[in-house]
C-alpha cells in the first residue's frame, strides 16, 4: 500500500524489545488536538487551542512509556534545538514540541523511552520508513478486558488519502481497551481472546457486564494527521475533532474512562482547499483505515515522502 508524506514533514522510529517513539517533524505546522477519553497523557495540549498565541509547531511526539514517556519529548527539543529548528525568544531558541502517550508497561520491569529515544528517533526521521511493530507501536495491544495475555498484538499503522489536491495522512498508534473491527465486514479483526483463541467481543462484554477488573488508563490510542492543506488553527482543530470519528467505526467500545485517546492535526498549510468537509471526509477516511492496518501489522507499504516546493 502507498503513505505519502506531504511535504514538509518528516517521520522517525526509534524503540527498543518493549517500548518506543514516533516522532513528526515540521519547521513550522499550524496544529491542532483533540483528546477524549478519562486517562490521556499529553503534552502542551492547550497552545493548539485557537484562542492561544502560539501559530506553529515544529513537532508532535508520539510514545510508549505511559507518562514517563514524556521524557522523551525533551529528547526531540535537543535535536530540534541544535538543528536551529523552534521560535525565537531574544538570544534563545525553544523549540515547540507537542504529544501523547500510550500505556505499553507490561513487562515485569519498567521499561519507557527516554529522552535519547527522542533525540536517535529524529535522528531517524526522513530515512527508509516503515510501520508496524516499530516506535511507538512495538508495546501497542487491543483488547485487554481480560488481561494482556488475550489481547492481541498491535502497532503504528499509517494510510493516506489524496482528494481536490491535497493529501492527507494518518498516522495511528492503536493501544486499545476495545476490539478493532473491519469497518468493510464489521467483523472483529483484533482484541480481546477467550480461551478457545475466538474473539469475545469486548463491548458486548461491558453491556452483559462481564468483565474482569479495568484498570484506568492502561490503554490509549494516538495519532496525527499530516496534510499539506491550507489551514487555520481553527480548522485543524475542527479536522482533529472529526478524525475521532475513523475511531469510532473501528475500535469498539472507544473514547472509555480506561483510554485516553488523543488526535493531532499538522498542517504545511501550502495548498488551498476547495471545499472543507470534502477534507474531513478524506481525515475520517485515512484515520479508519490507519486503525486497521494498525492491527494487522503489514509491512507491505511504499511510502512516498512528497519533494518542497517553492512558494
Amino acid at each position: 500500500m502507498k503513505v505519502t508524506i506531504p511535504s514538509g514533514f518528516k517521520i522517525g522510529h526509534f524503540n527498543d524489545d518493549y517500548t518506543g517513539v514516533t516522532v513528526i517533524l515540521s519547521k513550522g505546522a499550524v496544529a491542532g488536538c483533540d483528546c477524549r477519553g478519562g486517562g490521556p497523557g499529553t503534552r502542551e495540549t492547550d497552545l493548539l487551542r485557537p484562542e492561544k498565541a502560539m501559530q506553529k509547531i515544529n513537532a508532535v511526539v508520539l510514545t510508549g512509556g505511559s507518562a514517563y514517556g514524556l521524557a522523551s519529548t525533551v529528547g526531540v527539543m535537543d535535536y530540534l534545538q541544535k538543528n536551529g529548528i523552534g521560535y525565537k525568544v531574544g538570544n534563545k531558541l525553544v523549540p515547540i514540541v507537542t504529544g501523547a502517550v500510550i500505556y505499553d508497561l507490561n513487562d515485569r520491569d519498567y521499561h519507557y523511552p527516554t529522552a535519547e529515544y527522542g533525540f536517535k528517533a529524529c535522528e531517524n526521521a526522513g530515512k527508509t520508513l516503515e510501520f508496524g511493530n516499530i516506535g511507538v507501536g512495538k508495546g501497542a495491544t487491543v483488547g485487554k478486558i481480560r488481561g494482556i495475555k488475550h489481547a492481541s498484538k498491535s502497532g503504528v499503522g499509517a494510510a493516506s488519502v489524496k482528494v481536490a489536491g491535497v493529501t492527507v495522512t494518518a498516522v495511528v498508534a492503536v493501544n486499545a481497551l476495545g476490539d478493532v473491527v473491519d469497518p468493510e465486514t464489521n467483523k472483529i479483526i483484533a482484541g480481546a481472546k477467550g480461551k478457545n483463541g475466538e474473539f469475545i467481543d469486548t463491548e458486548k462484554c461491558l453491556s452483559d457486564g462481564e468483565f474482569l477488573k479495568l484498570l484506568l488508563g492502561t490503554n490509549t490510542t494516538i495519532g496525527c494527521i499530516l496534510t499539506d492543506a491550507k489551514l487555520d488553527k481553527v480548522g485543524a482543530n475542527k479536522l482533529a475533532t472529526i478524525a475521532h470519528n475513523g475511531l469510532a467505526r473501528t475500535i469498539r467500545p472507544v473514547h472509555t474512562d480506561y483510554d485516553g485517546d488523543t488526535l493531532f492535526v499538522m498542517s504545511s498549510d501550502k495548498k488551498p482547499v476547495v471545499n472543507f468537509a470534502v477534507l474531513q471526509s478524506a481525515v475520517v477516511k485515512a484515520t479508519m483505515q490507519a486503525v486497521v492496518n494498525a492491527v494487522t501489522l503489514t509491512k507491505d507499504y511504499e511510502v512516498i515522502c512528497e519533494e518542497e516546493t517553492e512558494e
